[in-house]
C-alpha cells in the first residue's frame, strides 16, 4: 500500500542516524565514509528550504495552470461544469504525484507533496461544485469533508506525510455539523472519531516498534491525543477565548448540559496523567511533549472551568510551578546511576536537535549579540592639549 518500499525508508533512516552519530562523535568519519557506501538510496531528496521552495513553486504552478485552462476554454463555465473539471484536475494531480514518486524517486521533495494538496483541494471543491452549489441545503454536503478525510488519509498511508493525517483530523471536525445541531453531540461526536483512530494507530505501532514507521506513528498518537483533549476542553472552543477566560459575563456552562460540562472537567483532569504515563511507558518523547501540553492546559484552564476569578500573576505562578517541576525531575535523573533513571536521562545524548536549532536561526536570523557599542581602543600616547584655553578656569593644557 505504501508507495515507498520498506529498504527504501529503512536505508534514508540508516543515513540519517550516521549523519546523527558522526556528529556527536559516536563515529570516525573514516567509520561514517564507509558505513555510507553501505546505505545508498535511490530515493532523490533535498535539504529543508529547496523542499519548502519546490513545493510553494509547485502550488502556484498547478493553480496558475488550473486558471489559465478555465481563461482559455471556459470562460463562463456553470459550477457543475467547473465542479467536473475540479474532479478531472484532482484526479491529474494525483496521478502526476504518483509518477514523480515512482518515476523520478522524489522523497520529501515538496513537488510531488503539492501535487498531493492540490488533489486533496481540488477533490473537495470539484464534489461541492458538482453536486451542491446552487442547490438547495442538504445533509448529503458531509460528503465535501468526508471526502476530504479520506482522501488525506489515504495520502497519508501512502505517502507517509504527516501533515495529510493532520488534514483528517481537521476534515473530521466538520463532519457532526451536517448529523445533529447540538454541540454536545458534536463535540462528542468528534472525540468518538479521534479515539477510534488513537485506538487503531495504537494497535498498528506496536508492530512497528524500532522500524523507520515509527516515529510516523508517534507523531499520529500525539496529535490524536491533543486532538481528543482540545475537543473535550470546552474553554479552547472560541478563537476569542482568552477574552472570555477574563470576563466575568462568558459561562461556557450555559452553552452545555450541567451534566456534560462537568463530566468534561472531570475528563481534562484524568487525561493528561494517562498521556504522560503512555510516553514515559513508551519512551515516547512525542506522546510525552503532547502530556505536557494538554496538562499545562488543565492548569491554565481550571479557574475558568469553576468560574473562579483570574489574577494577574496567575501566569507568574504558573511559571515559578513548571520550573520548579523541570528542576526536581532534572535533579531527580541527575541523582540517578550514572545519571540515568529508568531508561531517561537529563543528559543530552544526541545532538539531531541541533538540525532544527540551526534551521530556525536561518529563517529568524543570527540574535544580535548587543547594541552597546564596544570600548575603542585609544592610543597610550595621546594627550589634551593644545589649545588657548581650557574654559572655566582651566589651562590650555587641560
Amino acid at each position: 500500500m505504501r508507495i515507498y518500499s520498506a529498504f527504501s525508508e529503512e536505508t534514508l533512516r540508516a543515513r540519517k542516524l550516521l549523519a546523527d552519530w558522526v556528529g556527536d562523535g559516536f563515529l570516525t568519519k573514516a567509520q561514517y565514509q564507509l558505513l555510507k557506501q553501505e546505505t545508498l538510496s535511490e530515493l532523490r531528496t533535498t535539504n529543508i528550504f529547496l523542499r519548502l521552495v519546490l513545493f510553494l513553486f509547485t502550488l502556484i504552478s498547478v493553480g496558475a495552470a488550473v486558471a489559465l485552462f478555465f481563461v482559455v476554454f471556459l470562460s463562463r463555465p456553470s459550477e457543475q461544469t467547473a465542479g467536473v473539471f475540479f474532479l478531472i484536475f484532482a484526479a491529474v494531480c494525483y496521478a502526476a504525484a504518483e509518477v514523480a514518486v515512482s518515476q523520478a524517486r522524489l522523497y520529501r521533495y515538496g513537488i510531488e507533496e503539492a501535487l498531493a494538496v492540490c488533489s486533496v483541494g481540488f477533490l473537495c471543491a470539484g464534489i461541492q461544485g458538482a453536486l451542491f452549489i446552487g442547490r438547495p441545503y442538504s445533509p448529503a454536503q458531509f460528503l465535501v469533508p468526508a471526502a476530504g478525510a479520506v482522501f488525506s488519509l489515504w495520502i497519508w498511508r501512502r505517502f507517509g506525510f504527516s501533515y495529510a493525517f493532520l488534514a483528517t483530523m481537521i476534515f473530521v471536525i466538520f463532519l457532526p455539523g451536517y448529523w445533529t445541531s447540538s454541540t454536545s453531540a458534536q463535540r462528542l461526536i468528534i472525540a468518538v472519531f479521534y479515539a477510534i483512530g488513537l485506538a487503531v494507530v495504537a494497535t498498528a505501532r506496536s508492530r512497528h516498534r524500532f522500524d523507520y514507521l515509527e516515529e510516523a506513528y508517534s507523531l499520529v498518537e500525539a496529535f490524536l491525543w491533543l486532538a481528543v483533549y482540545l475537543t473535550i476542553n470546552l474553554k479552547l472552543s472560541s478563537l476569542d477565548m482568552p477574552a472570555k477566560w477574563w470576563s466575568s459575563t462568558w459561562d461556557a456552562s450555559a452553552l452545555f448540559p450541567r451534566p456534560f460540562y462537568w463530566g468534561t472537567w472531570v475528563m481534562i483532569w484524568c487525561l493528561p496523567p494517562i498521556v504522560v504515563a503512555r510516553g514515559i511507558r513508551q519512551k515516547d518523547r512525542f506522546v510525552i511533549a503532547a502530556g505536557a501540553i494538554v496538562t499545562i492546559l488543565t492548569l491554565v484552564t481550571n479557574k475558568p472551568y469553576l468560574g473562579w476569578p483570574r489574577h494577574t500573576w496567575d501566569p507568574m505562578l504558573l511559571g515559578i510551578l513548571l520550573t520548579g517541576v523541570a528542576v526536581f525531575i532534572r535533579g531527580w535523573l541527575a541523582r540517578g546511576p550514572g545519571g540515568i533513571r529508568h531508561g531517561f536521562t537529563a543528559a543530552r545524548l544526541s545532538g539531531k536537535d541541533k538540525h532544527w536549532i540551526n534551521v530556525g536561526v536561518t529563517v529568524l536570523g543570527p540574535l544580535p549579540q548587543s547594541i552597546t557599542p564596544g570600548p575603542q581602543p585609544s592610543s597610550p600616547d595621546f594627550r589634551f592639549g593644545g589649545g588657548q584655553t581650557g574654559g572655566g578656569g582651566a589651562g590650555g593644557d587641560f
